[in-house]
């Protein structure tokens, strides 16, 4: 009987609800001693945990390539869009141009220099 009231006890000391701190940072959690957060490290992983580990470490590799593999594919996708809306439109300037055609050539003989950097062939 004695047990049991101890035990009850100890349950209702661990059921009862943190106070509000004096500071008025209630987000801030309770301190613990640097000897109950740190547990002692044991000096050899077991095979399983070794084994689970790599297995972890592999498909984190494998996922991190996938990611990179898929912005690259984005980046790729934009760039083409990019390059293909400046081909258009400057196909699409040529055909708005207003443009001189010179049938006599014998013109092009006697024309300036200024002149003749103006000239484009089509």
């Amino acid at each position: 009987m004695a047990a049991t009231a101890v035990e009850n006890t100890g349950q209702k000391l661990k059921s009862i609800p943190r106070g509000r701190p004096k500071s008025g940072r209630v987000w801030k959690s309770e301190k613990q001693r640097k000897s109950a957060v740190i547990g002692v490290q044991p000096l050899h992983t077991s095979w399983k945990k070794k084994q689970q580990d790599r297995m972890e470490h592999k498909l984190m590799k494998v996922y991190e390539r996938e990611l990179k593999e898929e912005a690259k594919k984005k980046k790729e996708e934009k760039w083409k869009r990019i390059k293909e809306r400046r081909k258009k439109k400057e196909d699409n300037e040529k055909k708005s141009e207003v443009v001189q055609v010179i049938k006599n050539t014998a013109k092009i003989k006697r024309m300036k220099k200024k002149q003749l950097r103006r000239i484009e062939t089509r």
